[in-house]
């Protein structure tokens, strides 16, 4: 059968070098180049090569699957500082109608709003520790958040507003989300950060759904809890296979885009997975990696 992906090189400026040398190790894994075009972008370079060699006759899922994974390790491993090469699946490119969910905290957004908030406790030290260890994978996600919740417990609510007019979004993200949007395509968010922020920023944006922790406030404070389930790694790919599902939009048609290893059950569960400036074990993990802080980097492997 065909090939059915598309690899996509990315960074501030692309070299004949850097791309011949993509090329060569396309070639290396049994794949050519039947179309490669060339696209500028505001503050990165995109290269396109749709692939155009055959599979072997017989070959099974399970080993389609193996040599995308042998060919992106290797791609991951020759790849420059700021320069990176997606294998991108084609029902992904190819699909009318997109799914594309977001991690919000250093993702869609540039800050962490948990470390936002231990400012105003002065436990912003302590909280920022902890964060980075559960984005490391280090520590439990949950047990780490009622952690670093509890350490909030007395703020007036009104620092809520204060740390929302403070967020500022990556770049990228609102034409990422405006673009998606206009074409058709469904837009979400899911954090584990906090709905209290979240929500207004999800109505501004339009997007189609969001979902994260609810602070606990009592009498105007917080109380240092979050009210109901936690939204962890587990409730990411849920909600993705239930949004998705919702907008009767398939599995291989959907990406997800995280920084983090609580994003990591839903970068799986996506057609393709991107690691957004992430840490070590996350793109490691991941199906692609933009390692510029540029959302717009996500439209282009997306096609849209």
């Amino acid at each position: 059968m065909p090939s059915t992906f598309t690899a996509v090189s990315y960074g501030q400026t692309l070299s004949p070098k850097t791309l011949a040398s993509v090329k060569t190790i396309l070639a290396e894994h049994g794949y050519t180049v039947a179309v490669e075009r060339m696209e500028s972008h505001s503050g990165f370079e995109a290269a396109i090569f749709e692939l155009g060699a055959l599979e072997p006759s017989g070959t099974t899922e399970a080993q389609g699957a193996a040599r995308i994974a042998r060919l992106r390790a290797a791609l991951a491993e020759a790849s420059q500082e700021g320069i990176s090469t997606a294998i991108v699946p084609d029902s992904l490119r190819a699909a009318k109608r997109k799914f594309i969910i977001m991690d919000v905290d250093s993702t869609l957004i540039q800050q962490e709003v948990i470390e936002l908030l231990a400012a105003h406790a002065g436990t912003e030290a302590e909280v920022t520790r902890v964060t980075e260890a559960a984005m490391r994978g280090e520590l439990d996600f949950e047990q780490s958040l009622h952690h670093r919740v509890a350490t909030l417990a007395g703020l007036p609510e009104s620092v809520l507003a204060d740390v929302g007019h403070k967020i500022k979004l990556s770049v990228g993200a609102q034409r990422l989300v405006a673009e998606a949007k206009a074409a058709g395509h469904v837009v979400c968010a899911v954090s584990g950060g906090f709905s209290q922020i979240l929500t207004p920023l999800a109505e501004s944006l339009g997007l189609d759904h969001a979902l994260a922790n609810d602070l606990e406030i009592v009498d105007g404070y917080l109380t240092g809890k979050v009210s109901g389930a936690v939204v962890d790694r587990a409730a990411k790919a849920v909600q993705l296979r239930a949004w998705s599902a919702e907008a009767a939009i398939p599995g291989q048609a959907t990406m997800a885009i995280g920084d983090g290893a609580n994003d990591l059950d839903m970068m799986a569960a996506a057609a393709l997975g991107v690691a957004f400036n992430a840490k070590p074990a996350v793109r490691a993990a991941a199906d692609a990696q933009i390692n510029i802080a540029n959302l717009d980097v996500a439209l282009v492997l997306a096609n849209i």
